[in-house]
């Protein structure tokens, strides 16, 4: 039974969960005493992106309490339900460099200083509307759920503990009320915020909920709107600024996330327009996060330089295409069996063409797409010729990806990799370290295409070249000539031989002859602008060139240049001429053959014109 197969994402999480799960500082919170019974070994992370695929290490679905996580999520639901205006009239959003339970109240007003500490979240729960307590409480767990995708409860003993000791917050709420801000007894407020803290959750359902915001409000598995766009600003701002309470000024610094940590354990950070995370680990440090997760979370920062003051790179737009062998061709043109086993076997070679900027989100989504690939795709080509950059997350996941195909004994190579020399000696150093070769590597995709052509050939029992000249009566534009045929036509032609990389033909010259290829290879090639030659197509033996050597007009249009030792008998304008004065017939279906010749090149440049060219 097949391995169950491992991106490089999960590679790099299971790195780090190997990596943080022996980092025993810390302590879990007592002072509720339903969360001192949490397992310290507790661990689990996970990453969601923003269309919608998770990726998860450890205990991701071991089931916590939310806690003050869920502060800025109903803070968007005051938003929505009152209006700026009236928000900031009750509570402002200044940071105060204070533990979250501090009673941080603006001198004169009392208005708390932002909603994520404990006074100002009292008051965001108080502007959640209802037509009563119940009713609110609703509102808030079905917000919850569509945040997570899923049904979410309130965990009943967490709750009764957090209400049943809960003296400092139930002092806070008197001072809220004692300043007006609540305008109400400050009783049920702070009944249903110590309900929303005891929300159950899991690390995973953290990471969609993150992904939510990094979406703009809509959650990306579900597809249901949890948030409006213009509030989730408002939101990530907040969080950025205070969501990490006393440690919000470094964890910017070092880490750059917008965040929001519990005292169960949980840390859960947006990188908005690409991913949310979620960490789980329940002993936490002197200002009440995480150990683990904030350990965690600085290093995904780091080494996959997810820090939000970076140029933004887009992500899922790295994937230009992909094409598979069975639909699309090198310029090397096969003979009819060749055709027809690539035909059978092409889906077994694929390229992925990318482009733009390569960074960890827009690799996630590459690699993603590439570990999605068939079992029996055996040929993976892997275009970075539309690549403008790769930095060191993406190049350290293309190392992985080498490293997964090559250990499933799949084939991967590179295209363009010279025009990225850094990735290019990372892969060249760390590759054949890891792998025991270096990558296999092409300038140009149609030469890769070809290789792959190859291969999927050889493993049929096709090789590719030929050893023996070929016989004429075996070549294609003669099919169907019998043997007196061939030995008439046999009177016009001439036998010429071409060493390697001599010049069968240049262009411009007079093209007033017909070349049958019976050994070797030509290519066809055409100048460019800068003065290199660009292969257009490959001839094999069996096939011809020249064509238009009727028309007395007829110039060449192209170089055709032996790449090996090559043999061709040639047929000149004259020789034709005296062959269809004596064997008109036999002429004719000389003709008849080469515009069936022709007409399968025109489709295969029609094709190649259709689908973008290699």
């Amino acid at each position: 039974m097949p391995q169950p197969r491992t991106s490089p994402v999960e590679h790099f999480l299971g790195d780090l969960h190997r990596r943080f799960a022996g980092l025993e500082d810390g302590e879990v919170a007592d002072y509720i005493p339903e969360l001192a019974k949490a397992d310290p070994r507790w661990f689990g992370i996970c990453l969601a992106t923003v269309d919608g695929h998770v990726y998860e290490v450890g205990d991701t679905r071991q089931p916590f309490t939310i806690q003050s996580i869920s502060k800025p999520f109903v803070y968007g639901l005051a938003l929505e339900d009152r209006g700026r205006g009236e928000v900031l009239r009750r509570v402002g959003v200044e940071p105060t460099g204070d533990a979250f339970n501090e009673i941080s109240l603006e001198a004169g007003s009392g208005r708390p200083l932002n909603p994520m500490i404990n006074a100002g979240a009292i008051t965001s729960t108080s502007l959640v509307k209802g037509r009563s307590p119940q009713d609110r409480w609703s509102r808030i767990l079905a917000l919850f759920s569509m945040y997570a995708g899923r049904g979410l409860a309130l965990n009943e003993l967490v709750y009764r503990s957090e209400r049943d000791t809960g003296h400092r917050n139930r002092a806070i709420s008197h001072m809220l009320r004692n300043f007006g801000i609540l305008e109400e007894d400050p009783e049920p407020p702070l009944d249903l915020y110590f309900r929303q803290c005891s929300i159950e959750v899991s690390c995973r359902d953290l990471s969609i909920m993150a992904a939510t915001l990094a979406t703009g409000g809509l959650n990306p598995v579900t597809r249901e709107r949890a948030l409006d766009p213009g509030n989730v600003d408002e939101v990530l701002s907040l969080m950025t600024t205070c969501g990490m309470y006393d440690y919000a000024g470094e964890w910017v610094y070092r880490i750059g996330l917008p965040a929001k940590s519990g005292v169960a354990g949980g840390i859960l950070a947006v990188l908005p327009g690409q991913l949310g995370i979620g960490v789980f680990s329940p002993p936490l440090d002197s200002r009440g996060n995480s150990v683990r997760g904030v350990a965690v979370c600085r290093a995904l920062s780091e080494e996959m330089e997810l820090h939000f003051l970076r140029a933004p790179r887009a992500s899922l737009s790295t994937l230009r295409t992909r094409i598979a062998l069975d639909r699309y061709r090198s310029k090397r043109i096969r003979s009819d069996r060749e055709r027809a086993i690539l035909a059978e076997t092409g889906h077994r070679a694929v390229v992925h063409q990318l482009q733009g900027d390569l960074s960890f989100a827009g690799m996630e989504v590459a690699t993603r797409r590439l570990m999605s690939e068939p079992r029996d795709v055996s040929h993976v080509v892997l275009d970075l010729t539309r690549v403008n950059d790769v930095d060191p997350p993406a190049s350290r996941m293309l190392l992985d990806l080498l490293e997964t195909l090559t250990g499933e004994g799949r084939h991967l190579a590179f295209v363009g990799l010279r025009r990225h020399p850094r990735l290019r000696r990372f892969l060249d150093e760390r590759g054949s370290t890891s792998t025991g070769r270096s990558p296999v590597q092409f300038d140009e995709l149609d030469l890769a295409l070809e290789a792959c052509e190859d291969q999927l050939l050889l493993a049929q029992g096709v090789q590719a070249g030929y050893g023996e000249e070929l016989p004429l009566e075996e070549h294609q534009i003669l099919a169907g000539f019998d043997e007196a045929e061939l030995e008439i036509l046999g009177k016009h032609l001439e036998r010429r031989e071409f060493a390697t990389r001599k010049l069968v033909v240049r262009k411009g010259e007079l093209a007033d002859e017909l070349f049958l290829l019976v050994s070797g290879e030509l290519s066809v090639l055409a100048d460019t602008p800068g003065g290199r030659l660009l292969r257009l197509s490959t001839l094999s033996p069996g096939m011809g060139f020249g064509e238009p050597f009727l028309n007395p007009d007829a110039t060449r249009t192209a170089y055709v240049r032996a790449d090996s030792a090559a043999v061709c008998w040639v047929l000149s304008r004259a020789e034709f001429r005296r062959l269809s004065d004596q064997q008109p017939r036999l002429a004719v279906r000389l003709l008849e053959n080469l515009l069936r010749s022709t007409s399968r090149i025109m489709e295969r440049l029609s094709f190649e014109a259709v689908t973008g060219g290699a």
